[in-house]
C-alpha cells in the first residue's frame, strides 16, 4: 500500500480539457447519488471545487427533490446528457449498476474525461469500467471507506470523507496523470488517500470491511433466535457490536456477490481463529485464553484516535 502526499493541484498535467484551473473543476458530475454521491455533491460544493456539479438520479421523484438542493447546479434527465461536457464523473450508483452505468455514458463523454466510483469492490469493476471507457474516458477506480447502516442522498454529510481513508485502485497500465486527478480529487474531498492495486482492495476490505459485516449480522440473526427482551437488557457493548447489522441488506448481498471468494477465505480463517479460542476454553487453558484476549485488546488499541 502506498500513502500519497497531496499533490499540488496546479501542478496536475493533464490535457487542456481536463485543466483544473485554480484546482477547481468545470463540471462535476455524480450519477446515481445515494449516501457517498450525495455527500461528495455536498462536500465538492461547500469546498468550492467545482464551478457548477451535475448529478443523475434513476428516480424521477428523486430528480425533482434535488433540484432543490442548494449544492446542486444541474440535474439531468439521462445519464447521457449528464456527462456531454464533464470534467471528472463520479459513478455512485450501487456495485452491480457501476459497470452498466460506464458501459452507457461511454460514447458521450468528452474525448480524455476523467471518470472515478465509489464501489467497494474493485478487481472485476475497475477492468470491466477501464475497458468500456478506453479509449475515449479515463477511469480510475476509488473507495471511501465512509459508508454508514444509514442510505441515500438525504444522509449525506459535507464531512462524510474528512480524516477517512479513500481507497484508489489504478491498473496497472493506468495513467499515471489521470491517478493524480483522481487522487487529487478525493484528497480535496478531505479523505486520506491510499493506492492499492484493485486485486490488494478486495483482499484488504474482505477483511477490514465485508467479514465485520458478516460477523455483525450473523450475531444479530444468532440473537433474534433468543428471547426478544434480551435485546433490552443488553449495555453498550451489544449495541456497538452489531451497528453495521442494520445496513442495507440489497447493498450487501451485491457486495457479497462480487467480493466471494475474498470472504469466504476471510471467514475461513476466522473460523480457525474462532475454534481455538473455542478450543482453549473447553480445555480451561486459561493462560492461552488470556494471551488471546491480550493480543486482542493490543490491536483494538492501535487504532488512530
Amino acid at each position: 500500500m502506498q500513502r500519497v502526499p497531496c499533490p499540488g493541484r496546479d501542478k496536475l498535467d493533464i490535457p487542456h480539457r481536463l485543466a483544473f484551473p485554480e484546482g477547481v473543476l468545470e463540471n462535476l458530475v455524480i450519477l446515481a447519488p445515494g449516501l457517498l454521491g450525495g455527500s461528495v455533491a455536498r462536500a465538492a460544493h461547500a469546498r468550492g471545487l467545482a464551478r457548477r456539479i451535475t448529478v443523475w438520479a434513476r428516480r424521477p421523484a428523486s430528480r425533482l427533490q434535488l433540484r432543490e438542493q442548494p449544492w446542486v447546479q444541474h440535474v439531468a434527465d439521462t445519464p447521457e446528457d449528464a456527462v456531454r461536457d464533464a470534467s471528472l464523473v463520479v459513478l455512485a450508483a450501487p456495485v452491480e449498476k457501476i459497470i452498466e452505468l460506464a458501459r452507457q455514458i461511454a460514447p458521450h463523454l468528452p474525448e480524455g474525461a476523467l471518470v472515478t466510483d465509489v464501489g467497494s469492490v474493485k478487481a472485476d469493476l475497475c477492468r470491466a469500467c477501464s475497458a468500456a471507457l478506453a479509449p475515449r474516458a479515463r477511469f480510475v477506480g476509488a473507495h471511501p471507506m465512509a459508508g454508514s447502516e444509514k442510505t441515500g442522498w438525504e444522509n449525506a454529510t459535507e464531512t462524510l470523507f474528512e480524516k477517512r481513508v479513500c481507497f484508489v485502485t489504478p491498473l496497472a497500465d493506468a495513467d499515471g496523470q489521470a491517478v493524480s486527478a483522481v487522487a487529487a480529487f478525493w484528497q480535496d474531498l478531505g479523505a486520506e488517500v491510499t493506492t492499492v492495486t484493485p486485486d490488494q482492495h478486495d483482499e484488504i476490505t474482505a477483511h477490514i470491511s465485508h467479514t465485520p459485516q458478516v460477523l455483525a449480522t450473523t450475531l444479530a440473526t444468532f440473537l433474534a433466535a433468543k428471547n426478544p427482551q434480551w435485546r433490552n437488557l443488553s449495555g453498550n457493548g451489544l449495541r456497538d457490536t452489531t451497528r453495521i447489522a442494520a445496513s442495507d441488506a440489497t447493498m450487501w448481498i451485491e457486495i457479497l456477490q462480487q467480493n466471494r471468494d475474498e470472504v469466504l477465505r476471510a471467514l475461513s480463517a476466522f473460523q480457525d481463529e474462532l475454534h481455538g479460542f473455542q478450543t482453549a476454553l473447553a480445555n480451561r487453558d486459561w493462560p492461552e485464553l488470556r494471551s488471546r484476549l491480550e493480543r486482542g485488546k493490543a490491536w483494538r488499541d492501535g487504532f488512530r484516535p
